[in-house]
């Protein structure tokens, strides 16, 4: 049997497959080696996957995760999971080559991750050929969930959106600015506080100030993410909540640059799940 993990900033999807259909599937949060040190991560999942899946079941593990691009974060993985489970099987991936061979399968095209961060790669139907930095949520990981929250709370403190809509924010989430100011420097992990934001942004779009303020991100996105590979012919496919979630506006702002949206997706392990079983 293999486990198969689809892991962002937020949460992770696990899912034991035996080829034939799904066994077990389990929900965890979010790890990040370049964020979490290998202790921290054996700690949650001892807490939160170690009772839920037998550590003999799966013979071989993939993991793909935000953060797994470098040597040393992906030692840091794997020594956590052979904590866990008895199989020394174990492939630790970028989350974007998750989105590239859940979107594309074999074929060529732009995948991308929009989520509570965000990036890109041009794939050509095997592996990755070239791929913009993400940076992360302080000098890039534009179109996120992080960068439209921190736009907002921005926006909002710098009296750029209307009066009523500043006041009910704050007071939404009871929020004033030395509190901000403590979360966003002060706190671990303040990507994800600004990606809960996105909610917000969803349920007042009506606002032509909101609708300015995603298609600015989105804008950013594709001009500082996609543009540069130069295949403006080539479908942008798209993986992540926040992609699902304002997939009109990302469609509208992608025309309005001359570009071409393929597939929209919340998940990639249904993909994932089809690729390995024909690898």
């Amino acid at each position: 049997m293999i486990l198969i993990a689809d892991s962002g900033s937020t949460k992770t999807d696990w899912v034991l497959h035996d080829g034939s259909g799904i066994v077990t599937r389990v929900k965890t949060q979010g790890l990040n080696p370049t964020q979490q040190s290998s202790d921290d991560i054996f700690m949650i999942l001892s807490t939160e996957l170690a009772d839920k899946i037998d550590q003999d079941a799966p013979k071989t593990i993939y993991f793909y995760g935000a953060g797994c691009a470098y040597e040393n974060a992906n030692k840091r993985m794997e020594a956590a999971l052979k904590k866990i489970f008895r199989t020394n099987d174990i492939h630790i991936n970028s989350d974007l080559l998750a989105a590239a061979r859940a979107l594309c399968g074999h074929e060529e095209g732009i995948a991308c991750i929009l989520g509570t961060g965000s990036n890109s790669c041009l794939f050509d139907g095997e592996k990755i050929v070239d791929n913009t930095p993400s940076l992360g949520y302080i000098l890039g990981d534009e179109g996120s969930g992080a960068h439209l929250g921190r736009q907002l709370v921005s926006d909002c403190i710098k009296k750029q959106l209307p009066k009523e809509l500043r006041e009910k924010f704050l007071e939404q989430y009871n929020l004033d600015i030395a509190g901000i100011l403590e979360r966003v420097y002060h706190t671990p992990l303040p990507n994800r506080w600004l990606a809960s934001f996105t909610p917000f942004l969803s349920e007042n779009r009506k606002y032509a100030e909101i609708q300015a303020l995603l298609k600015h991100c989105f804008k950013q996105f594709f001009q500082r993410n996609t543009m540069v590979y130069r295949r403006s012919w080539l479908p942008i496919h798209i993986i992540g909540g926040v992609a699902m979630n304002f997939a009109n506006e990302i469609k509208e702002t992608a025309e309005s640059l001359g570009l071409s949206i393929g597939n929209i997706v919340e998940s990639p392990m249904d993909g994932l799940i089809e690729y390995h079983k024909t690898n």
